[in-house]
């Protein structure tokens, strides 16, 4: 879609409380920088929740969601800018909260037809006494995880059922409800999802055999390839696999979902990422940089699908 660009005020929204503030304000200056070199005028606004003053600017005709993780991530701003009926990028308060909840999106995925590994969640209902006992038979390995972070924020991975029993037990007590998940050896994947596309498949390749927040922000070492999967038929499942999950958790825009391609050939979904990072180490950009979309070209196409939904709403 054709629009003038000098004519559109974007305003980009980022920090926010969640434990990824700080790679929330790269993420927002990235996008800032993309979208003045497109064209458009930008101001840029660290955004809280007990400080919502940007909503209430009038001149802004495009808001662009750059926080992760929670207020940012899970619906709750979303919910904000729907009650106030202004136009926003990416997706809606029932996708973002379904996203951001990993069993509700886990069961989602499943109702989609795309594998997910098997998990438990712990809530303050479970019998954390008995949970040992139960995990005798569920993994060999396991990985426990906030049910409502991003980022790698809180995961750790333990083979043990008594480790991972404590580990549950600390990481409820520091997160709130968490999951214990079977652990999946195989090869990390993410596709960025542009519009109901699918983009260049990445391979994640990390010194220390796990994608945590380390390897994913500060380590230089992290490897991101593309071609790895030499297979096309297996390349192209993993794609449509990433297009189904979009659809089912209802996303719009943009969003990208991560992977784990097992030694069977079996791509197991873990997560998505409703407002996936925008930094120089981040996967949405790099794919669509493979794709031939620059950050501003990116960037763009973001808030340009956004204001068509507006026109076609209004037509």
């Amino acid at each position: 879609m054709d629009i003038e660009r000098n004519k559109l005020k974007v305003a980009v929204l980022a920090g926010g409380i969640g434990a990824e503030r700080q790679i929330s304000l790269q993420s927002g200056k990235s996008v800032a920088e993309a979208l003045k070199q497109a064209g458009f005028e930008v101001v840029t606004a660290d955004i809280r929740p007990d400080n919502l003053e940007i909503l209430d600017d009038d001149s802004i005709d495009v808001f662009f969601p750059a926080l992760h993780g929670i207020f940012g991530e899970d619906g709750r701003l979303q919910q904000i800018l729907e009650d106030r009926s202004l136009l926003y990028a990416g997706c809606g308060p029932a996708a973002s909260k379904a996203a951001f909840g990993k069993i509700a999106s886990k069961k989602l995925f499943e109702q989609a037809g795309v594998a997910t590994p098997t998990a438990i969640e712990i809530g303050p209902e479970t019998d954390i006494s008995l949970l040992e006992e139960q995990l005798r038979d569920f993994a060999n390995k396991y990985v426990i995880k906030p049910i409502r972070q991003g980022s790698s924020v809180g995961v750790s991975i333990v083979s043990t059922p008594h480790e991972a029993a404590v580990t549950a037990r600390e990481t409820f007590s520091e997160y709130g409800d968490c999951m214990i998940e079977e652990f999946v050896p195989g090869t990390e994947l993410t596709v960025g999802i542009l519009h109901g596309r699918p983009l260049p498949i990445i391979e994640v390749r990390t010194q220390g055999g796990f994608y945590d927040f380390h390897a994913k922000y500060l380590d230089e070492k992290t490897e991101y390839l593309f071609d790895t999967i030499t297979d096309t038929a297996m390349a192209a499942n993993v794609s449509r696999a990433a297009v189904e999950c979009f659809g089912a958790l209802g996303c719009r825009h943009f969003a990208r979902i991560d992977f784990i391609l097992s030694g069977e050939k079996i791509a197991y979904a873990l997560e998505a990422n409703t407002i996936p990072g925008f930094t120089s180490h981040s996967l949405l950009p790099k794919a669509a940089a493979k794709a031939g979309l620059s950050m501003s070209d990116l960037c763009t196409e973001i808030v340009e699908a956004a204001y068509s939904d507006m026109v076609k709403r209004e037509a």
